[in-house]
């Protein structure tokens, strides 16, 4: 998996191919194994791109990670997981921090962190595999709800497939800072430029309105209203 290491620090560093040689804005580039970790860590929501049927599908759908492994899952009706493990697909993962408002609007952006991943994805049929990459797409998004609800029965199980990826083919790209403006000749035309941030935050549970009134949030979800997701 590793093209070998960071010799600034030792960090292992991916395997670079034609689909992740970075040609534009390297410099906002990476293949850091660590920088593809952080981006990962920080979410839950993937888009998945698939050739289905003589065209291609792009597929929003939450994923799990446990160590080089990158879990998906879904119905075993969808046609986008029956044809994955048959070809090569594209999962990408962003995360939107700010609006970069310029003072030219040709020099507009937006501050992100972005993670592109190529690969040939497996059908997992070991049940072992299974109910872990299903607990890593459980607790990726929710910790600590895998041991606290019911788990997959055998019927459930049979009716969901799972699909892992390697994170062996991927690169990074994030943006951050500034307008880059600053020094142009706009910056005599007096006008605001900056950056608009944005927050994706958790509210405060909302329970079921079918549960007795004793039935609180448990810890691991109370705790986590008013935080930042990816914290």
């Amino acid at each position: 998996m590793s093209g070998g290491t960071d010799a600034g620090g030792g960090d292992e560093v991916l395997v670079v191919t034609e689909r992740t040689r970075l040609r534009r804005l390297r410099e906002k580039g990476s293949h850091r194994r660590a920088d593809l970790d952080a981006v990962l860590r920080a979410g839950f929501l993937c888009h998945l791109g698939v050739p289905v049927d003589g065209t291609t599908m792009v597929v929003p759908t939450a994923y799990g990670v446990e160590g080089d492994q990158l879990y998906l899952h879904g119905s075993v009706a969808s046609r986008s997981l029956v044809q994955a493990p048959d070809t090569t697909v594209c999962v990408t993962v962003t995360h939107v921090d700010g609006l970069v408002l310029a003072r030219s609007v040709f020099e507009h952006g937006v501050n992100y962190r972005c993670a592109m991943i190529y690969g040939v994805p497996r059908l997992v049929n070991d049940p072992d595999e299974k109910l872990r990459g299903l607990r890593a797409l459980t607790e990726q998004s929710s910790p600590g709800q895998w041991e606290y609800a019911r788990q997959p029965s055998r019927k459930e199980l049979a009716a969901t497939a799972v699909l892992a990826l390697d994170l062996t083919e991927a690169s990074v790209k994030t943006r951050g800072g500034p307008p880059d403006d600053g020094n142009s000749e706009d910056a005599a035309l007096g006008l605001w430029a900056g950056v608009l941030p944005v927050v994706t935050t958790f509210g405060e549970p909302v329970t079921d309105p079918l549960l007795p009134a004793d039935v609180v949030p448990p810890a691991h979800v109370a705790s986590r209203a008013g935080r930042v997701l990816g914290e």
